[in-house]
């Protein structure tokens, strides 16, 4: 597990409570260039599917958010979905993107 900074360990902290709290597939947290932070999980409707992260900088973004620092995703899969991975680079191509398990422990950075 890579050592993370404060402020990174804090991004994994809140996507993991947004997947605790709603009991969806993943929880993701983002950081913006403020150090504010924005939070969703797995959005699964009929008419609306969108990743935790993809949420997560929909979020950021519909507040005006123009840039970000980093990202956190907690989730069981082996990698970070790539439309979310892409939304975070759309923003800032060289953020990075932590995925880490339910257990919060990071497994990669992307």
């Amino acid at each position: 597990m890579p050592d993370l900074q404060p402020e990174d360990a804090k991004l994994v902290t809140l996507a993991r409570s947004a997947l605790g709290r709603t009991g969806a597939p993943e929880g993701a947290a983002v950081r913006d260039t403020d150090g504010r932070t924005y939070l969703a999980a797995t959005v699964d409707l009929p008419s609306l599917r969108l990743s935790a992260l993809q949420a997560a900088v929909a979020a950021a973004v519909s507040s005006g958010v123009t840039a970000l620092e980093a990202a956190a995703v907690v989730s069981s899969a082996d990698a970070v979905e790539a439309d979310g991975l892409a939304a975070v680079h759309d923003l800032t191509p060289s953020a990075p993107v932590f995925l880490a398990g339910p257990d919060g422990q990071v497994r990669t950075t992307a």
